[in-house]
């Protein structure tokens, strides 16, 4: 099939990681001229891209998007660029400093380097965090975002707003991609941060019951990482421009039916024991309006809760064996 990615060259910041490294797989079939990927494994790893390692047509850099100079030598020459390279939103919590350098000024360099050498379009990797707790459900784009309430979601939407003056400004075509609850085999296992569903895994792993912080009556809209690759090839294919899109898979699922689901994929008779709230959680309610992505993307979610669980549970258990 050729289209516009067929012989281009494509940059991918944050290539190696858990989203990234999925974009890169579902490119390769549109047979580019060149994929470059550039990623300093703080998140991402080897592991992740092993599937394209020695594929001919992929060259990795290790590297931080925040060295300005390494960034321009992989854009240039570039035809197109996803922007994925992001913290996670509990890091740039913890040090609003790191936050600001990768999420706003690289975002910066991104796209002043996207005019410089002339990228024919953006594809940016925004968030749901940008609504805080929406004002409607299932939530439009066209839903403010004056109720976030972190700064990964004030940067998410800086970025937006950064590549749509650009376009204005410099004709930079761009798409925005805003995620709701990514998760699927190669999401962050390790450290301070890790997601509740690697915590419930091992449990289950443990024979340990699970804890739920709360009543567990908090909702998600849980969309699973290769429905996220799919939607960030669609939004280059499209002829969209200027546009946000909510990337979601249209399901409101509460943490106590994440869990009873999650020990369900996994034959687990486990029972989760309750512990009273040590957060306080802004956002009680998430789920995704899609039609616009439908309408413009041709986007529409493929993999069911249920069985992206069981493809998350066998990936992760198979890892605890190598």
């Amino acid at each position: 099939m050729s289209n516009k990615i067929t012989n281009s060259k494509i940059l991918v910041t944050g290539g190696a990681g858990f989203i990234g490294s999925y974009v890169v797989e579902y490119l390769l079939p549109h047979q580019p001229q060149k994929i470059i990927i550039i990623d300093n494994l703080i998140r991402g790893s080897h592991e992740n891209m092993a599937s394209f390692a020695n594929h001919p047509l992929v060259e990795f850099v290790e590297g931080d998007i925040c060295d300005t100079a390494l960034l321009e030598k992989c854009m240039a020459g570039c035809d197109y660029v996803f922007h994925l390279a992001a913290l996670r939103i509990n890091s740039c919590a913890a040090s609003p400093k790191d936050g600001f350098n990768v999420m706003l000024k690289a975002t910066f360099d991104v796209a002043e380097l996207c005019v410089k050498h002339k990228i024919k379009k953006i594809i940016y990797s925004s968030s749901a965090s940008v609504y805080g707790l929406a004002q409607h459900f299932p939530t439009p784009e066209s839903d403010n975002p004056y109720d976030n309430q972190t700064f990964y979601g004030a940067a998410k939407m800086w970025g937006e707003q950064l590549f749509r003056s650009y376009k204005f400004m410099y004709g930079l075509d761009y798409c925005a991609l805003r995620y709701f609850n990514a998760y699927g085999p190669r999401m962050d296992t390790d450290g301070k941060y890790t997601e509740v569903m690697i915590k419930w895994l091992d449990c289950i792993r443990d024979g340990r019951n699970p804890l739920i912080f709360g009543d567990g009556a908090t909702t998600m809209d849980f969309v699973y990482v290769k429905d996220i690759a799919k939607s960030n090839v669609a939004a280059l294919l499209s002829d969209a421009t200027d546009e946000a899109f909510n990337i979601g898979n249209c399901v409101e699922t509460s943490l106590k039916e994440l869990l009873q689901l999650l020990l369900s994929v996994n034959n687990s008779s486990l029972q989760p024991e309750f512990r009273g709230e040590n957060t306080v959680n802004p956002v009680s309610k998430r789920l995704a309006d899609i039609s616009k992505a439908k309408a413009m993307l041709d986007f529409t979610p493929t993999i069911s809760l249920e069985e992206g669980l069981k493809e998350l549970s066998q990936w992760y258990f198979s890892k605890q064996k190598v």
